[in-house]
């Protein structure tokens, strides 16, 4: 519905109350619905799985349609994302949210900092997606507000050509609303637990819960150590619980990306049921690292398997943990891959040590063997040294090629000295494509970075310290973030505005007519940014 029309339509609802709702104004409450497209979270999850399936589609036809996001800890962070996105390209198309879960567990824990281990209250996981959105419809509410400021003053300075202009952006208006990427863990329990905050974080708006398998109460960061997966089966049974969870609520273009930690994890916490050789559970259990045995070798706490018709005792550890062979954890992941692609999930995540191109294009070739339109969620991490390995795959490319490299120490290449340098430039060159590179030959159609606003925060706040209680004072402040501020045109500089103080004007406008006690009067200090 236009906007016109919804003016219309709502004057012929106030009509029809034989003049008790005159009171109301006809354009005040289409300028309301207009700020409020959303009313429920399942709304914006049917909307933004849309969006994510038709972003999916263009990537199969041209790799270079592959999307990115930046994590998010907190409503403002998406907001003001979404915004800048808006303002520096024109549209969020191909721009998404991340939700992580080492940033719910770091930054949003009511028991304080905690590491990335599942620890932190799961309800906080669907309150954050909730509160994203919720700054994102505020976005919506602010820049239509301002539109509709222009549409009354092109109206009283008699401008009919300026007042259709505005109408029409108003009628096209692109929401801030884009979807999130919200990660799940290992599913916080058994397939039950998933299920039910899988159901949360649907009603709250996700469009796409990105599960792993690692065992819930072992639950490791991706790039740290002591990781343990589960049972191909395990893992489904939550990957099916999520889907249900998606059908229930009739989002059904829901996401699942379903993630393998696998080629860091070298420990199981049990061994695979398993029918008849070749089966899903025999394949699992044929990367574990055995030893041949007999029964009089057996102690009473062992546990055997049966393979190629020999008995074979699985190594355990005292932490009552088994071992895969070393080495096996590509074939691993691959196989992961074409499980959960063949079970009912949309998407995978491949957790490396390290991000290169050469590597991860190996695994989805192999996968796509088996699943040709298998594509990949891609973490940028942080964890990475993205300087040290890239100039690192830059040193042995040279060296391979039989260049002189003496110059160099391979070991030391982070170092500032080799800032200038030859290598470095194209080390940071191969950094700049890599996404683009890693879509066309990797099967990545989403990149995101985890954890982009805790180290930028970190950052901006180490500087301002430096400077504001340093020599510089209140100039550290001034120069450094409010002229920056003004000079790149960050809306934030009115700090009112931004919080909802002028759709709060409009809104005592409504109620209350020429009684309104409004705050964006001449004596506003927000004014002084007008310009």
């Amino acid at each position: 519905m236009s906007y016109a029309s919804d003016i219309q339509s709502t004057r012929e609802l106030i009509r029809s109350h034989n003049g008790t709702w005159d009171g109301i104004d006809a354009e005040a409450v289409a300028r309301m619905r207009a700020q409020n497209r959303f009313r429920t979270g399942l709304d914006i999850a049917r909307y933004t799985a849309k969006i994510m399936r038709e972003d999916m589609a263009a990537y199969d036809a041209d790799p270079a349609n592959y999307t990115q996001s930046l994590g998010c800890w907190h409503g403002f962070i998406g907001q003001q994302k979404m915004i800048s996105i808006k303002k520096h390209f024109g549209s969020t198309k191909g721009r998404y949210l991340y939700l992580s879960g080492w940033m719910v567990a770091a930054l949003r824990s009511e028991f304080g900092p905690l590491p990335d281990q599942s620890m932190h209250e799961k309800t906080s996981v669907p309150a954050l997606i909730e509160e994203l959105y919720t700054f994102l419809r505020q976005a919506d509410a602010r820049e239509l507000g301002g539109l509709f400021r222009e549409l009354d003053a092109a109206r009283e300075a008699g401008d009919p050509n300026k007042e259709r202009e505005i109408q029409h952006k108003i009628d096209n208006h692109e929401t801030h609303v884009v979807p999130i990427i919200a990660d799940i863990d290992a599913g916080f329990g058994n397939a039950e637990a998933t299920y039910l905050l899988a159901k949360k974080m649907i009603e709250a708006g996700a469009c796409a819960l990105q599960i792993e398998n690692q065992v819930s109460d072992e639950k490791q960061c991706g790039h740290q150590d002591g990781k343990v997966t589960v049972p191909h089966e395990d893992f489904l049974a939550k990957v099916r619980a999520c889907r249900y969870a998606f059908l229930e609520l009739g989002v059904e273009d829901g996401i699942v990306v379903t993630r393998t930690d696998s080629l860091g994890a070298g420990l199981t916490k049990q061994i695979a049921y398993s029918k008849e050789p070749g089966d899903l559970g025999d394949q699992y259990n044929a990367f574990l690292d055995c030893e041949e045995v007999t029964a009089d070798d057996l102690d009473p706490s062992d546990v055997v398997i049966k393979r190629d018709g020999k008995l074979m005792r699985p190594k355990r550890l005292a932490s009552n943990l088994f071992q895969f062979r070393p080495g096996t954890g590509e074939a691993r992941c691959v196989l992961d891959c074409i499980t959960s692609l063949q079970n009912g999930a949309d998407l995978l995540w491949i957790e490396t040590e390290k991000p290169h191109i050469g590597q991860i294009g190996g695994m989805v070739n192999a996968i796509r063997e088996v699943m040709p339109n298998a594509k990949l969620v891609y973490n940028n991490s942080p964890s990475f040294n993205w300087t040290l390995n890239f100039r690192q795959q830059v040193y042995d490319a040279w060296e391979a090629e039989g260049r002189d490299v003496s110059a160099y120490d391979r070991e030391t290449l982070m170092g500032a000295a080799y800032d200038g340098s030859e290598l470095a430039a194209e080390a940071d060159e191969r950094i700049r494509t890599f996404q683009a590179d890693a879509a066309r030959e990797a099967g990545i159609f989403h990149h995101l970075i985890t954890l982009p606003t805790y180290h930028t925060a970190a950052l901006s706040t180490d500087n301002l310290a430096k400077e504001y209680f340093g020599d510089q004072g209140m100039l550290g402040y001034v120069k450094n973030v409010q002229r920056a501020e003004i000079r790149q045109g960050i809306a934030c500089v009115k700090h009112q505005n931004m919080a909802g103080s002028d759709i709060g004007d409009d809104h005592k406008e409504y109620f209350a007519g020429e009684a309104a006690l409004k705050a964006g009067g001449k004596d506003n200090t927000m004014n002084q940014f007008a310009a």
